[in-house]
């Protein structure tokens, strides 16, 4: 009765990073320079890889699908927390904050899943080179693109559609620098254990799988880089097909982990 009675909050604010106010300027500076260097890469990457036919091939495909998540991923935080930099009020009204948080869900599942991809196509390079051209066809290779973005969607829709459920009445500060899941969360007024279930079992287990998948891919690739018996010169070459795409993993999979980490002590 309380709940309905109560004064739905429809506006958060997002309290960003802790700083000095001197640091303002160049912390939005270096953000800046960040974010730009960011979408200049990827859509640098983008472009070369559409202009030379050489690179029109499996890895460059999924390279280039992967730049461009990224550059997605990139923009559906950056430029909020930039302006929440300069601005006086650092307020986000519930649908921007919805939408926000689904283009981050979707961005990160299909990262996630053109990883695994990529990790599946340097096995097969390297570990079946000459089933290479047999296995990776165009009509496979656009098939895992359509479903790695499928996936990205499918949990993105789902998570979005489980936070219709979610009433805000007490706080309407999120401690973060954007509207992420787990902040939003702890201030519902409505029970949020069924939302803390499904990102608990969904992210895990698409985690888990795209995990697995490399893990397992680059342990082949490994044995098999060590196991031939080729000159240093091949090997070095063989290290340096595989090493772009394990940097990737890195690089985009590190920040990712946190859509599992915070939920599974919370769901207990």
């Amino acid at each position: 009765m309380e709940e309905e009675n109560a004064t739905l909050l429809t506006e958060f604010v997002l309290t960003g990073f802790l700083y000095q106010p001197q640091w303002k300027i160049p912390l939005f500076l270096a953000f800046l320079v960040i974010y730009l260097i960011t979408i200049m890469g990827n859509l640098g990457l983008i472009a070369v890889i559409w202009k030379d036919p050489h690179l029109h091939i499996p890895m460059y495909l999924f390279l280039g699908s992967l730049a461009f998540v990224d550059a997605l991923l990139s923009s559906t935080v950056t430029p909020k927390m930039l302006i929440n930099f300069l601005a006086k009020s650092k307020m986000i009204s519930l649908s921007e904050c919805k939408i926000q948080l689904f283009s981050f869900a979707i961005s990160v599942t299909t990262e996630c899943f053109l990883l695994a991809t990529m990790a599946y196509d340097r096995y097969v390079a390297i570990c079946k080179p000459l089933l290479y051209p047999a296995i990776m066809t165009n009509g496979l290779c656009i098939w895992l693109l359509i479903l790695s973005f499928l996936g990205g969607l499918l949990h993105a829709l789902i998570h979005e559609a489980f936070s219709f459920r979610l009433t805000f009445c007490n706080s309407n500060i999120i401690h973060h620098f954007y509207c992420d899941i787990i902040p939003l969360l702890k201030i519902s007024c409505t029970d949020p254990s069924i939302n803390f279930l499904m990102l608990f079992i969904l992210s895990g287990s698409i985690q888990v799988f795209t995990i697995l998948t490399v893990l397992v891919s680059y342990t082949f690739v490994l044995f098999t880089i060590l196991k031939k018996k080729v000159c240093q010169r091949h090997k070095e070459s063989l290290f340096h097909l595989w090493s772009p795409s394990l940097l990737c993993l890195f690089i985009l999979w590190t920040p990712s982990l946190h859509l599992c980490g915070p939920c599974i002590s919370a769901s207990r």
